[in-house]
């Protein structure tokens, strides 16, 4: 029986941690073949268990919002929640999987109207464009959920993640479509302003508004893909005309 040929392959199946989304073709992404990824699969759960694992999410979700996430403990997750240890580490293996289980469904919308939804963020706008519009939304998840993506993705932990492997498809299909050459470099470059750590800097300690955050990462994905729009560059922000000065 004759092998199956490459085009007939499915793509890969992303799978939470485990995802490399940065291989997969860059037109099953644009395609939207690629199914969001999450942290936690679907399964059959018993009635205690669903219990259990929703008060173990409420009372982490609730340890992280009230003091440093980083500092949280499994032992301080099962007495909040009132399990045992051994009921936590069933399903968690340390605090920054629960931490990615809270994370993960606000994670997942984003990634749904990347794919399918309206533009800019979603398709049918010039890349520059997708690329500010990725860049406001990241931010508006950051300032609401930050007190996660401190206890989830921080470190080298933010590399492990299955989404920030879609979040570097994404960045790859926008520089490819904008003619960026040798892109492979800037896929992590782009999207280091996004940690964790970098946004509560700033936001905390230098005191910068979500508007500025946001404003500057539009002047970088403008100037990184090109002036496109009519709109964009603000007059301050325009590229130098070249006859000036001749």
């Amino acid at each position: 029986m004759a092998g199956r040929s490459s085009t007939d392959r499915p793509p890969p199946r992303a799978n939470g941690h485990q995802a490399n989304l940065g291989r997969i073709p860059v037109a099953e992404v644009v395609l939207g073949a690629v199914a969001p990824v999450s942290a936690e699969q679907p399964r059959q759960e018993r009635a205690d268990a669903a219990r259990n694992r929703a008060r173990v999410l409420e009372a982490a979700e609730k340890l992280f919002a009230d003091g440093n996430a980083k500092d949280v403990t499994m032992e301080d997750i099962a007495r909040a929640a009132g399990v045992g240890r051994a009921t936590l580490y069933r399903r968690y293996p340390d605090p920054t999987s629960i931490a990615q289980a809270l994370l993960d469904e606000h994670e997942r919308e984003l990634q749904e109207r990347i794919l399918t939804g309206v533009p800019p963020l979603g398709p049918g706008a010039t890349p520059p464009e997708r690329l500010a519009a990725f860049y406001r939304a990241m931010i508006e998840l950051l300032e609401r959920h930050l007190h996660l993506a401190l206890g989830a993705e921080t470190g080298r932990a933010r590399f492990r993640t299955g989404v920030y492997g879609f979040w570097r498809t994404h960045i790859r299909v926008l520089l490819d479509a904008a003619g960026v050459p040798g892109t492979a470099p800037l896929l992590d470059m782009l999207l280091a302003p996004l940690a964790p750590e970098l946004y509560e800097f700033q936001r905390h300690n230098q005191g910068m508004s979500v508007e500025e955050i946001a404003e500057g990462l539009s002047w970088l994905a403008f100037r990184t893909l090109g002036w496109t729009t009519p709109d964009y560059p603000p007059d301050n922000l325009a590229p130098p005309d070249p006859r000036a000065g001749t």
